[in-house]
């Protein structure tokens, strides 16, 4: 019988193996129980929530699978980042044997389905993001006969994560797999120019982006000026923004009533100042669903069908959603004096 995750969704999984990939980027093999093997079965593409406790505070980030459904392992990849206290924990202190307790696989970036054996799957992946673009670029080879191009742009040779992994793809692939390698070092930053000369002639196409913001920016806009339907567009943001200093949250109207209807169950609240939709559910006893807490995984997610609220940050819903009144709860604040949302 399988074994109940935690309270709040999480379950232990030791590191079963370290894998140092570059001098800051490092994987780390988990060992899935097999009473929660269930629960962790996951899609190329998908990502985990990852919970650490870091000098007393506990602490969650999201990390993508760089493994792909097909291994048998499950593979997170984590590149220290300079002001990241968990990417930089995990790099310098992560050993065989620790434990790290981890939420389900999320993560809507993922293999678009129906797809033909024709159709084209062109990947663009800047530094650390190429850890989603590797499961799916590894997926889409063994599980279809796809034509794959991945533009991978890194500062500097020694940057590259999976090296050796990807040479050993394209030469088994050769037929089907185009990698190409952008240093900034040698080029410069990636350009519009450059874009669009690595999508000529590739016709009807499937376009997954991931990497830092300025990168996915110039990726998208030369896409979307050269043609590319934004559906054929998959994007996966991995920078989580802060809110700027000095700005505040007391600037929209004051709220006094925040409705909410989860599981067949509606409650009315009362609204305390600050905090957001997810912490008004929460104080009213609804178990209401949430995983990242950092606005990146869209667990959250619920629709205002009455009222309107603003989210400080977004990186997992797109602008159709938004308009359709979708929004993340753990950072939505409202701003009109009811708010009704209902989780669907």
């Amino acid at each position: 019988m399988a074994e109940e995750l935690t309270v709040d969704g999480f379950a232990p999984l030791r590191i079963k193996r370290v894998v140092r990939e570059t001098s800051d980027a490092v994987s780390l093999v988990l060992d899935v129980p097999e009473r929660h093997s269930h629960d962790f079965r996951y899609k190329a593409g998908q990502f985990l929530t990852v919970r650490v406790s870091v000098d007393g505070r506990d602490l969650r980030r999201c990390y993508s699978m760089s493994s792909a459904p097909l291994e048998d392992e499950l593979r997170i990849t984590v590149k220290r980042d300079p002001g990241g206290v968990v990417s930089n924990w995990i790099n310098d202190t992560a050993a065989e044997g620790d434990e790290l307790h981890a939420a389900p696989p999320e993560g809507r970036f993922v293999l678009a389905e129906e797809v033909s054996a024709a159709q084209p799957l062109i990947a663009f992946a800047g530094g650390s993001g190429i850890t989603p673009i590797m499961s799916l670029v590894r997926t889409a080879l063994a599980d279809s006969d796809r034509p794959v191009r991945l533009f991978y742009a890194n500062r500097a040779r020694d940057s590259v994560i999976f090296s050796e992994p990807l040479q050993r793809l394209t030469e088994q692939h050769a037929a089907r797999l185009v990698v190409e390698h952008h240093y900034d070092e040698d080029r410069g930053v990636v350009t519009a120019a450059a874009v669009s000369t690595f999508i000529a002639e590739v016709g009807d196409a499937d376009f997954y982006i991931c990497g830092p913001a300025p990168f996915m920016d110039t990726v998208e806009a030369a896409l979307v000026a050269a043609g590319v339907p934004r559906q054929r567009l998959h994007l996966e943001r991995f920078t989580v923004a802060e809110v700027p200093p000095g700005v505040t949250d007391d600037t929209a109207e004051a709220c006094e009533e925040i409705v909410i209807e989860l599981d067949r169950n509606k409650v009315v609240a009362t609204y305390r100042d600050g905090d957001t939709l997810l912490q008004t559910a929460r104080q009213q006893g609804l178990k209401a669903p949430a995983s990242c807490e950092t606005g990146s995984c869209g667990t959250c997610m619920a629709r205002v069908v009455e009222g309107s609220a603003r989210m400080r940050i977004n990186d997992a819903l797109d602008e159709d959603e938004v308009e359709e009144g979708w929004v993340l709860t753990c950072q939505s604040l409202p701003t009109s004096r009811k708010v009704h949302l209902i989780y669907e």
